[in-house]
């Protein structure tokens, strides 16, 4: 029997304005944008998908089971545009069946620069959680899955935490199943992600040629593993997990309910359950299964890009010096005592606005383009800065006249 670890992720960044290089003004973010973005996103996946997935909980009894992860930076805007979002994600939350997992505030790339501090920006999200859907999350995801062993450290010496998901990286597996519970070298429970079969709905399915239906995409996902054996090949038990992470956005906003995607989303429970397989939260899973070996990996990996690292925000120079002049800021900022302006810079260290900036070529350019409301890497970096200058004057300004 295979346990299907279905988690899906929530969020939408504050996007800059055009911001030019002389500006003394302290409204950095786009608002029209930002509300029309979010309008849309709403009408084509928040508001359906939710209600598609209360409705699928419900149909199921308890046999359907999930976890989410959704950013501070999603919840205050739906807040203030459509709370009714933030009401279905609380009754899915109560059915018991929905675990709400934790990860920073503001999906920012803190635990590259500072693991302590992104040990607290866990402990600030949570509180997010506990106050809209009434759960502590104890199952850590961070930023794009991003994760190495320095990370896991840290997040184990926290002893609230009961493990953490990342990607299942195929340079770090070296040809180990992704479908086990592993552990960092100091005992961190640690879930993979299955990209294969994951990044068939999240990309693949673009192609028309590529879509499953939800039956063949269960078999698929739930089959006996093959293993060649000298001119044979020994079919395997079935997988004991499959790791399913996909960002929220793929169904009705990356892939069009035209598509059939949202139909796959509905029927897929009952063609899983229907197979006598399973679907267990991350919590569960850890309750069920103890880890079976060590996943070590000093190098920083994530579930962007091919090369699966942190390279979609760190990989050209533009990111590098982005990325450097926004946290030489942080301790100025934090001591600051002024919320606004904390506020604004915490808004800054959300990844998108590094993502902007790479200059990959091929698939993984285009799927940065895709997201980009910019016209080129370079204005998204020049825009940045020019944002980055202004508060660094503020902060300044601050400064001196404390």
């Amino acid at each position: 029997m295979t346990v299907v670890n279905l988690y899906l992720q929530m969020h939408q960044p504050y996007r800059l304005r055009r911001f030019g290089a002389f500006e003394k003004d302290h409204h950095y973010f786009d608002d029209d944008q930002n509300q029309e973005i979010l309008r849309r996103v709403t009408l084509r996946c928040y508001r359906p998908v939710t209600r598609l997935l209360l409705d699928a909980v419900n149909q199921h009894a308890g046999g359907f089971r999930f976890a989410l992860s959704i950013t501070g930076t999603l919840v205050e805007q739906l807040a203030l545009t459509a709370p009714d979002v933030l009401d279905n994600l609380r009754r899915l939350a109560e059915t018991g069946c929905v675990e709400f997992l934790a990860e920073t505030y503001h999906h920012d790339l803190t635990a590259l620069h500072a693991p302590e501090v992104f040990t607290r920006e866990l402990a600030d999200h949570g509180m997010m959680i506990e106050e809209y859907f009434g759960q502590q999350p104890m199952v850590v995801r961070n930023t794009e899955l991003l994760y190495n062993d320095a990370l896991a450290q840290a997040i184990n010496a926290k002893a609230r935490y009961r493990g953490v998901l990342t990607e299942g990286a195929d340079h770090v597996l070296c040809g180990r199943p992704a479908g086990r519970v592993y552990a960092s070298p100091d005992g961190l429970p640690v879930m993979l992600k299955h990209h294969v079969f994951s990044d068939d709905i999240a990309f693949r399915y673009g192609n028309p040629a590529s879509r499953p239906t939800a039956a063949a995409f269960a078999a698929r996902v739930t089959a006996p593993a093959a293993t060649p054996l000298g001119d044979a090949t020994t079919a395997l038990g079935p997988p004991l997990l499959r790791n399913l992470f996909l960002d929220f956005e793929t169904f009705g906003e990356h892939h069009g309910e035209d598509t059939g995607i949202l139909q796959l989303l509905r029927d897929l429970p009952a063609e899983v359950l229907n197979l006598d397989h399973r679907f267990l939260t991350p919590r569960e899973i850890l309750d069920e299964f103890d880890p079976v070996e060590v996943f070590s990996t000093p190098k920083t990996i994530s579930w962007a890009d091919t090369d699966r690292d942190e390279s979609a925000w760190l990989g050209n120079p533009l990111q590098r010096s982005a990325f450097d002049a926004l946290y030489a800021m942080a301790d100025a900022v934090r001591a600051c005592g002024d919320t606004t302006l904390r506020r604004d810079w915490q808004r800054l260290t959300t990844s998108d606005h590094l993502y902007y900036m790479s200059t990959k070529g091929l698939n993984d350019g285009a799927v940065h383009r895709y997201f980009s409301p910019y016209e080129s890497p370079y204005e998204a970096y020049v825009n940045f800065i020019n944002v980055l200058d202004a508060l660094r004057e503020r902060l300044a300004v601050r400064g001196s006249a404390a």
